[in-house]
This record gives structure tokens, sequence and C-alpha cells, in this order.
């Protein structure tokens, strides 16, 4: 306990109003001092208000107490230009001058004994003795500032007032005084007091326990004697920053420097992601529980050097290994490490992009080596699944190890874009993954379809659409989707009315409305069918009854259905030239002015079987029927005589023929010649004849191609004169620049098709050369 510094244990009597100065803080000294060293005995309320009303006597006394006392000369001195004034002044002035230099003296005697037992404690001791006393001092010292209430209200405000910046409350002076008396001293020797406070850090670093309540009180002191000293009032952490933060900073470095490289060398980079983990978390603790919260930033951000940044470049080295070991946790680990420190997960970003594409390229060459015809004879279905799989796995690494993150799914979408566009099985061509798509699209949506009996079908087509959303090729997989509809809608094997629609309005919301608009109006033409069909048969059974023939008609629109005329003639047998006759009057009637181009590569038909024991029931294509009909009336017939009567051209009449030889409804024993077979049986009484002969299959993708060809010429004109007229006139490099831009959405367009174009709009004068320049074009309004 600090001892007093007054002489005589005797207690001083109270002082009447008019005493003078020294018989006045003798018994105030001693007052203060109880409260300073010996509060823990208490104090009466009757001493107290004793104090209170002594101190308030001298200070409104407003007689001058004998020569001004040598303090106070020296307060004024400060201030030649005002002694004039502060002499005329109220007495009270006086008089709170002679107390606050008192109590000045008192402080720093007081202060003088602490520092001489302070200088033999070490550490802990130390700090237990600061923190001791500091509590001490700073209880009493408030109960002090409250005694002297009218000191502070209106000597101290005074002078504050007339600018005396070295004059303070009576709590702000005990602090003043216990920094350069106390404070000041103990640090000043190789800075003890935050030496103690580091080393008992350390020492819970290394994994002991510490008294933390004993370091938050010392820091806590820290931050208590700081003082701006243009306003008392706010708070100042100019002493913490200077005597612990830097210092603790400087140490914390220092320590984590030495730990990282320790562990490291003996550690593998995973345990590493976990302490450095661990050791961030502590240090946001440290400041929660003792350090001041202006200190988390620097903190935080030295650490995140320290244990981050001075090893990103060995995590983004071993970012490879974890992700080909499906290390989720270390992954989680190393991204919300490394997304601390700026440019810190970029180079992640890049290596995860190499490492999806290097998965997908992988997968389709494995499938693509499996399969006995190579890339032709690709299954779509696997194709699909293959690219999903990969897919799937890496979205959901970037879902749950990267938290989603905005870069880490443009690195996924990128990789995508390129392994789904260019791979094993696509070659150089960019039109090999659209097909493949539209074609497993095409087998989702039929009738008997494994798939959708197996899982749901609406999941199948949302995973369709992931892919669709890296195809580049756009509108390739819509002029193939076009054509495999048409065969669904046609042969009557969808799946579904609502899962077609379902598909089409995903499309709609990925690409518009004029992507999906053809395939709607196919949809309008068919339920226009079913009731022209309906209507025609109604009007047939009024005027004719005769109608023997099971009969439905297609009205499709030339402009919305990807479906081409026969080259070769046909003649329509005589068995259902009737109702071809009645129908197409009909429709003349009907729609006068409209053509109507008979399909009949497209048709099917059903044929039932007399000549049998067993009855059939054979469907067939119209080439078919019209072959089979022949032999109503021959047994036997050679391919020229088949030519002659239906007008099929040979190559397709032999692919016709050997469908139903192969079927045994024909037998083929002589060259050219073709006999009927009275010994035909089947398991079956529907019998499927109605196979796809290879000229079509072979005929179909590259019809599709050539139409995407000729498709993609048009929007490249109609895009070009779009941007001219709304610019008017456009340099050659920035036109093309603009035609990629609006075009890139729907496919990739090759700049010399984008040069040809310009070359046919310049001679069907859309657009013209600007005079005096070579590259410049105007729009011709």
């Amino acid at each position: 306990m600090a001892s007093s510094s007054i002489p005589s244990n005797t207690p001083h009597p109270m002082p009447p109003a008019s005493a003078d100065l020294a018989t006045t803080w003798a018994f105030l000294e001693e007052g203060v001092d109880h409260i300073m060293t010996k509060l823990q005995t208490g104090v009466s309320y009757s001493k107290y208000m004793s104090l209170y009303t002594v101190a308030y006597n001298y200070c409104t006394s407003s007689r001058m107490h004998g020569a001004p006392d040598s303090a106070w000369e020296d307060a004024l001195s400060d201030n030649d230009d005002d002694s004039a004034d502060h002499t005329k002044a109220a007495g009270a002035n006086l008089m709170g001058s002679d107390l606050y230099n008192n109590l000045i003296r008192y402080f720093v005697t007081h202060l003088k004994s602490l520092k001489e037992q302070s200088d033999a404690l070490q550490d802990e001791a130390l700090l237990r003795y600061y923190a001791s006393e500091w509590d001490r001092y700073t209880t009493g010292a408030n109960y002090i500032n409250r005694l002297f209430t009218y000191l502070n209200r209106h000597w101290v405000k005074r002078e504050r007032d007339e600018g005396r910046k070295g004059v303070y409350p009576v709590y702000t002076l005990a602090l003043v005084q216990w920094k350069s008396n106390f404070f000041l001293h103990v640090q000043s020797r190789h800075g003890k007091l935050a030496g103690a406070i580091l080393r008992l850090i350390e020492r819970q670093r290394n994994g002991e326990t510490i008294d933390q309540g004993l370091v938050k009180k010392v820091v806590d002191s820290f931050v208590s004697l700081g003082l701006d000293e243009t306003d008392i009032n706010k708070a100042s952490l100019d002493v913490y920053k200077e005597h612990l933060e830097t210092p603790f900073l400087e140490a914390t470095e220092k320590y984590y420097q030495q730990e990282s490289e320790a562990f490291l060398a003996e550690s593998s980079v995973s345990d590493y992601l976990k302490k450095a983990e661990e050791r961030l978390r502590e240090e946001e603790d440290r400041v929660d529980r003792y350090l001041n919260t202006e200190t988390r930033k620097q903190l935080v951000s030295k650490c995140e050097h320290v244990l981050i940044r001075q090893h990103s470049e060995l995590m983004w080295e071993n970012f490879q290994n974890l992700l080909d070991f499906d290390k989720d946790e270390d992954l989680q680990r190393m991204y919300a490490l490394l997304s601390r420190i700026p440019e810190g997960l970029e180079p992640l970003r890049k290596k995860f992009e190499e490492h999806v594409k290097k998965a997908g390229l992988t997968a389709v060459s494995k499938l693509v080596g499996e399969g006995s015809e190579g890339a032709d004879g690709l299954d779509p279905k696997a194709y699909v699944d293959a690219l999903l799989e990969v897919h799937r796995k890496n979205s959901e690494t970037v879902t749950r190890s990267f938290r989603g993150e905005a870069g880490f799914v443009a690195s996924l979408d990128k990789a995508c874009r390129e392994f789904v566009n260019r791979n094993a099985a696509t070659g150089t061509s960019t039109t090999k993954s659209p097909e493949l798509l539209a074609k497993h699209a095409d087998m989702l949506l039929r009738k008997n379809n494994k798939m959708a009996e197996e899982e749901d079908l609406e999941g199948a087509l949302n995973r369709v659409m992931i892919l669709f959303k890296y195809i580049e090729d756009k509108d390739v997989f819509q002029t193939f989707y076009t054509t495999k509809l048409s065969k669904r809608l046609i042969h009557g094997v969808s799946a579904s009315d609502e899962s077609e629609a379902s598909m089409i309005s995903k499309l709609k919301e990925a690409c518009g409305f004029e992507y999906t608009n053809k395939l709607q109006r196919m949809f309008t033409d068919m339920s226009l069918s079913k009731d022209l069909t309906d209507q025609f048969k109604e009007r047939m059974q009024q005027n004719h009854d005769d109608m023997d023939v099971n009969f439905s008609i297609m009205v499709l629109g030339t402009n919305f259905w990807p479906l081409n005329a026969p080259n070769n003639d046909f003649i329509v047998p005589p068995e259902i030239l009737p109702t071809y006759d009645r129908f197409s009057k009909y429709y003349q009637t009907k729609h006068s002015g409209r053509k109507l181009t008979w399909l009949w590569n497209y048709s099917k038909n059903e044929l039932r079987t007399n000549y049998l024991n067993q009855k059939y029931i054979l469907m067939t294509s119209s080439y078919q029927m019209a072959v089979l009909l022949q032999y109503n009336n021959h047994d036997t017939l050679s391919l020229e005589e088949l030519v002659t009567a239906t007008a099929i051209s040979k190559d397709i009449l032999v692919q016709v023929l050997s469908l139903l030889v192969k079927a045994k409804i024909l037998v083929n024993e002589e060259t050219d010649q073709y006999d009927l077979n009275p010994n035909f049986k089947s398991k079956k009484i529907r019998v499927n004849l109605n196979q796809p002969i290879k000229a079509e299959v072979k005929a179909e993708s590259s019809e599709v191609l050539k139409t995407v060809d000729e498709d993609r010429k048009y929007v490249i004109q109609a895009t070009i004169v779009r941007i001219m007229k709304a610019r008017k006139t456009m340099k050659n490099q920035p036109l093309i620049q603009e035609v990629i831009s609006q075009i890139s959405q729907r496919f990739a367009p090759k700049i010399p098709d984008i040069k040809k174009a310009i070359d046919t709009l310049l001679e069907k004068e859309y657009i013209e050369r600007v005079e005096g320049t070579r590259d410049t074009f105007a729009y011709v309004a």
C-alpha cells in the first residue's frame, strides 16, 4: 500500500470558513490521503461532507489570504499578458489555484512511493502490483474529483476557457500525474510494462493459461491514459498505440513468421491450413478478450500477411492436389484463407478452370475410346451424361468449397463452354455437340422412353438446359430440335404435350420468343389439323357412304416445319386415290389460293393381310404401301415393273424393297425379282415395317447443317442492316465487332462470313462505301 506523505496521524479539526490555506489544506490533505490510500476502511458521510464543505468554503472565500502562493505565481507566469486582468478577478480564482497546485504536489508525492516499490518487480508480479494500484488510484481519484466539484466547475473551467490547456478537471489531472510520474517511469525501463504484457500473451499463444482479466485491466489503463488536448472528454488512443499496440504488432509478426516456417518445415499444407485458420480465430478472439477493438483491423491484416500472403505460393501449388483427391474440407479452408488477401483467389480460379476443362475432355476421350465406331457412333445419352457428370461434380465443389463465389462460377462456366463445344467427339466441328444434345432431348421426349420412366422427366430436361447454356451454336441445336420435334409430332410419338410445352418454355426463357416461335406454331398446326380431319370426315359421311379408308390429315405450314417434299414422282395407288382427290377438292373450297404439297416421304399407312391364314396388320410407309398394294394383282414383280408402277426413284426403291425382304414379307431369290412370301409368319399381329432408310438418316444431318448455313447468312445480313440503320455510318472493324457481339448468343459467326455478308449488302445497295474512305460504310435509306 502506498505510504502517506502526512507527518502526523492526529486528525485535524474542521477549519472555519475563514481559515487560511495552510490550515485548510492540512485538513483536506488528510482526507484526500485517506480516500487515496485507505478507502477500503470507509469514509463516513459526515467526514465526506466536511471535506466537500471546506473545499467549497475555501474556493468561494473572496478574501486574500496573505501573500500570493509561489505556485500561483508560477501559474500566472505562463500568461504575462493576462496577469493584470487576473489580479482584478474574483478571489475564487486565486483560491482555486492554491488548491489545484497542492493537489498536484500531493499526487506527485503519492506516486513517488509507488514508483519506488515497482522498481524491484518484474513480469506478472509487476502487472499485479500495477493493476491493483491503478484500481485503488482511479477509484480514489473519482471521489476526490467529486470533492472538488466546485473547483472543476468554476476555476478549472475558467482557466481552460481562457486558453490554459495545461489545467485539467481533478480526475483528468490525476491521470495526467499517473502517466508522467508513474506509468512513463515504469515504461521507460525497456518498455517494462508492455514487455510484461507481451510475454504473457506469448505464453498464452504457446498454450499456457494466463490471467486474461489482469491483462485486460492493464491494457484498459493504457487506453484511459490517452488524452486529447483539444477535447479532454474525447477518448484518445495515443498512449495505447505508442506503448502497446505497435510493439504488440511487431511481436505478433515475428512470432508467426517463426512459427509458420517451422510448422511448414515438418507438416503438410493441409495441416498448415488448419493451423492458420485456428491462429486467425485466436487473434480475433484476443481482441475481444483484452485488447482495444481499434487493434482488430491492423492485427488481422498483420496475421493475414504473415500466415497467408507469405505462404500463398505454396498454397496455390498445393491446390491442384486437393482438387484431384476431392479434399473438400481443405479446399474450403484454402478458399476461406486466400479470400482474405487481395488477388489470393485469382490463381485458384485459373487452376480450377483448367482442372474442369481437363476433366471434361478426359471424360469425352474415354467415351470415344470405348465405342467401337469412335465419335460417329457415339450414343447421345452417354455423351450428355458424361458432360453432365463433370459439370455436376465441379458445380458441387463451387457451391460447397468456394461458397458459390462468382469468380469460381465464371471459371466453371468458361471451362464447360470450352469442353462442351470442343472435345474428342466434336473434333473441329462446332455442330456435333448441339446435334447430340438435340438427339438426346428427342429420346427423352419420345413415348416408351426408359429414361423418362426411370426418373423424373422434368429433371432430365432441366439437365439438358444446363448443357444448352454452354452450347455456342444454339441455332444448330434449334434446327436439329425442330426437325426431331416435327418427326415426333408427325408420328405421334411424343411422351406428353406437357413435357413438350415445358421444354419449349425452357428454350424460350433461355433464348427469347423468336427462338421458339416456329416450335409453338408447329403445335398450332397439329391442333388445326385434328379439327380439319374431323370436319372432313363429317362432310364425307354426309356426301359419300363408301369411305372404307380410315384417314387423318396433317396440314403443316411450309415456313414452320423443316420438311422437304420428295424429289421423285409418286403414283398414288388407286386404293387411296378417291380419298386423296376428295380431300384436295375439299381443302381448295375451304382455302382457295393455298397450294398443298403432299409429303409422301413422311406419310404412313396400315395394311391388312388377306392372303394368309393369320390376319396381320402391317404398319408401313407410303412407299412400302405403294409397293405392297401392287401384289394385290401380281405374285411376282421385277424392280423395273415396280419403278414403273410407283414412280419411286430406283435408289430409294431398292432400299424400300430391302427392308421388306429383311422383314420376310417379300422374297428376293432372283436378281431384281421380288415375290410375295405366302409363308410369312410373325409373333406379333401388328408388324412395324416403317423403319427409317439409311439415305433418310444421312440426309437429315446434312439437310439440317445446310439449313443452318443458309439461315446464318440471312441472320448476319439482317444484323448488319439493323446496326447500320441505327448508326447510319460505321467503320469496317467496329461493324464486325458489333455483329459478333449481337449474334454470339445464338452462334459464333466467322469473320469471313461477315465480310461476305457486307459484300452482298453492298451489291444489293442496302449499304454503300463512304466516298474517299476505304473502310467506312453508310446506310442507304
